[in-house]
């Protein structure tokens, strides 16, 4: 029997980590996670990784598509909030954003680090940020390099 099993290490990898503005008090916390998750547990230069800002979370997903596309980057982790309102806004945009990624990540056969938050408030989102919950934008930085990794493995 053969199993496959991902490892985060990856010294050599190219990152992108593409960040919406929008919530961005938040997002800052993601991106600290998601840098110090791959410098010191996936061993990854910081040479190596570049932090692309968008306009929000619905920006993201054309924004990975672009960086899958120039065949420059290994891995994408994406980050962003997206607090539920009111109104529709929220459905709109955290599933359309989630559905991009996803056909980017198909498309292009690239892992893509999902961590944009989707919470019912702005106190779910900073415990999500690196207070109770953890830090998301660090899980999502080491899913991406856990995923090239297993990707790497089965092409071998």
């Amino acid at each position: 029997m053969q199993t496959v099993k991902g490892k985060v290490a990856a010294p050599k990898a190219k990152v992108a980590i593409i960040v919406a503005r929008f919530n961005q008090f938040i997002n800052e916390s993601l991106v600290n996670g998601a840098v110090d998750a791959l410098t010191r547990i996936g061993q990854v230069e910081d040479k190596n990784i570049t932090v692309i800002w968008v306009p929000g979370a619905y920006e993201i997903p054309l924004t990975a598509k672009v960086a899958a596309q120039s065949k420059k980057y290994d891995a994408i982790v994406a980050l962003g909030t997206v607090i539920r309102g009111s109104t529709a806004h929220f459905d709109f945009v955290a599933g359309e954003s989630s559905s991009g990624l996803l056909n980017t990540s198909l498309e292009y056969s690239i892992p893509v680090g999902f961590g944009i938050l989707t919470t019912e408030s702005i106190e779910q989102a900073i415990e999500r940020a690196g207070t109770k919950a953890g830090n998301k934008g660090a899980e999502a930085a080491l899913t991406a390099l856990e995923m090239l990794n297993v990707i790497q493995t089965i092409k071998e």
